[in-house]
């Protein structure tokens, strides 16, 4: 696997075994618990990050499949153009510029752990299946979508590590709020 690849498999490993640490032992009103008025909750970090996850993993599907089919090859190394690598450092923990989600985004609260983690998990693996499929690729001449406007495209290697920091952000945030917990 192309080391670029084989650090964002770390990362989505990572940020698996995170999201499973971050759950365990909780009790569903733990699991709900916000800090404050207007935070959210470790559900709410992982419902965001599974609705945002769920589009992005749908639009790296879709262009690794289309970049297979038109034959999209190549072995980097890759870089990527300024505007990606400042996205990735705006989202990238510890936040500098906090974002408002956009509302198709903004997760239900109180949902069960037992619907949240699972389904959490599952993306993880779509994003894990990927970045296999992605395996010899031109990851900068591969563009997707992003999930929040889908007129403007990252190349493949960006949008996998601004994934990964999207995730990290709020995995982050849940950390704290999990340190509060009662």
């Amino acid at each position: 696997m192309h080391p670029e690849l084989e650090s964002y498999r770390q990362q989505f490993e990572w940020i698996r075994d995170e999201a499973q640490d971050l759950a365990a032992g909780l009790s569903e009103a733990q699991f709900n618990w916000r800090p404050a008025p207007g935070t959210w909750s470790i559900q709410e970090c992982l419902a965001h990050l599974t609705m945002v996850g769920q589009v992005e993993a749908n639009a790296i599907e879709e262009a690794v499949a289309l970049a297979r089919a038109n034959g999209l090859t190549g072995a980097g190394p890759f870089h990527y153009p300024a505007w990606e690598r400042y996205l990735l450092r705006e989202t990238e923990p510890p936040v500098r510029h906090p974002f408002q989600s956009p509302k198709r985004f903004v997760p239900v609260h109180g949902q069960p752990v037992s619907g949240i983690l699972p389904t959490f998990l599952h993306v993880q693996r779509r994003f894990l299946i990927q970045i296999e499929q992605a395996d010899g690729l031109d990851l900068r001449r591969v563009k997707v979508p992003t999930p929040i406007v889908k007129v403007i495209k990252l190349s493949l290697g960006s949008t996998l590590a601004q994934a990964a920091a999207h995730e990290r952000r709020h995995l982050a945030q849940a950390r704290k709020v999990r340190s509060k917990v009662r």
